[in-house]
């Protein structure tokens, strides 16, 4: 586990530093095998050098301590200026596109912020019990540890983006399919909660709860597989422009896209490049598609007849038992996700697994790996839900527009930071990241 397993106003400051500081050396453990040049690199705009992550993470605590703790002498002006990321209220920041501009502060220079941060920090924590804001505090640390396990997923991004195969991590091999995934599987529409509904940690953005109603509707079992979308681009799909949104197409011609981002035409046939070497399509012919935007997913689906789910649909899939009418934290009910229930951070995979590999992990109408392998695209903007509150300014709150919504993280989510509630976001054009998609439709 690389984060709290209790709420809040369960865990008491002592437990609390414990959870601490295993959220901080997991992140210091994803950094371990890069050489020194390795954290300093920017490789596009979009990426974030690994030294900025591992000094951003600390600057949230930081400013914590600034607050919090009286008589707090601040580390440097310049360190809060360069690991801010787009907090206005905070202060000046660096521009994202110019965070691997600059040489300083050193890699060692960091670390060291890091070491002494903590120290600051475990300090502190074991007096926020006596004081008569514990549960405040409680609540902001827990935040920031959460804010720190999704940047250790944004880390294996980057990393990828930087090193792919050099990357030298330890790696488990992937599971063998164990299951034959095909066909879709059918919804009854009518009334379906969404949204969060208490137990752990969740987000601002997943509450309230509110009722939405869905029409009968069908979700395909399995999500796409590379094997499915090289047929679409064999077809034709990337030089066809209807089955492309208007600014998709924009973005296509313009960026000359003609597969996934690390697909790559060699000698004749397409291959794919992740962290563990270059391999041919056909021999991830089963596995589920990876880095692809949102326009890339819609295209297929328009292009196979269908469509993407919305995220009501696919929270209800993944949630909802048709015949017991219960609704789970999890495809496969409320207990926390296993190395045998889906493929997230922990089984060290560092790539994605075959579909069918996870039969214990499906959801009650047979859908399979809605949990991990790779973020899942849906159709709904990203805006909030009817009743939306705030419950830390410039964290979710400020993304609601623009953006579209994905479901049911990926192998480099860590197990305790994901539920079938949980909202990423990113604009349609991103693809960076681990997403990919299944598809859905009206049912007849």
């Amino acid at each position: 586990m690389t984060t709290p397993s209790k709420s809040s106003s369960q865990i008491t400051g002592f437990a609390l530093i414990e959870d601490y500081r295993r959220v901080r050396s997991t992140t210091m453990r994803i950094v371990d095998p890069l050489e020194t040049e390795d954290y300093v690199v920017q490789t596009a705009e979009f990426m974030s050098p690994p030294r900025w992550h591992i000094g951003h993470t600390t600057w949230f605590f930081e400013t914590l301590l600034q607050t919090y703790l009286p008589g707090y002498t601040i580390h440097s002006e310049d360190f809060l200026y360069f690991f801010n990321s787009y907090y206005e209220g905070f202060g000046k920041r660096i521009e994202r596109a110019r965070r691997g501009t600059r040489s300083r502060p050193t890699v060692s220079q960091t670390v060291e912020y890091r070491r002494r941060i903590d120290s600051k920090m475990e300090e502190f924590l074991e007096t926020i019990d006596r004081r008569a804001d514990a549960k405040e505090l409680h609540a902001l640390v827990r935040l920031g540890l959460e804010h720190e396990i999704q940047h250790q997923e944004l880390l294996v991004y980057d990393i990828k983006h930087l090193l792919c195969d050099l990357y030298d991590a330890p790696r488990t091999l992937a599971p063998e399919a164990i299951a034959k995934v095909d066909g879709a599987a059918s919804f009854s529409g009518g009334l379906f909660t969404l949204g969060y509904f208490g137990g752990e940690f969740g987000w601002d953005n997943e509450k309230p709860e509110h009722h939405v109603y869905l029409e009968d509707y069908y979700l395909d079992r399995a999500p796409v597989s590379c094997g499915d979308y090289l047929k679409f681009m064999l077809d034709g799909g990337y030089d066809d422009w209807r089955w492309w949104l208007s600014a998709g197409w924009d973005v296509v011609t313009r960026e000359r896209w003609r597969s996934p981002l690390y697909w790559e035409f060699d000698d004749g046939r397409w291959m794919i490049r992740d962290f563990h070497g270059l391999h041919s399509v056909e021999k991830m012919a089963d596995h589920p598609v990876a880095h692809v935007s949102y326009f890339e997913a819609s295209a297929y689906a328009k292009w196979a007849g269908k469509r993407l789910p919305t995220e009501a649909e696919w929270e209800h899939a993944a949630s909802y038992d048709q015949q017991t009418g219960i609704k789970s934290r999890f495809p496969w009910g409320d207990g926390s996700p296993g190395p045998e229930l889906a493929n997230l951070f922990e089984n060290q995979l560092w790539g994605t697994a075959p579909i069918g590999a996870f039969p214990a992990g499906a959801s009650p109408g047979g859908c399979h790996q809605m949990i991990g392998d790779v973020w899942e695209w849906t159709n709904s903007d990203y805006a909030p839900y009817p009743g939306f509150k705030t419950e830390f300014n410039e964290y979710n709150d400020k993304w609601f527009v623009g953006q579209k919504v994905l479901r049911g993280g990926s192998f480099a989510t860590p197990r305790s930071h994901i539920r079938a509630t949980y909202r990423n976001f990113f604009h349609p054009h991103e693809r960076w990241m681990l997403a990919g998609f299944r598809c859905a439709g009206d049912k007849a």
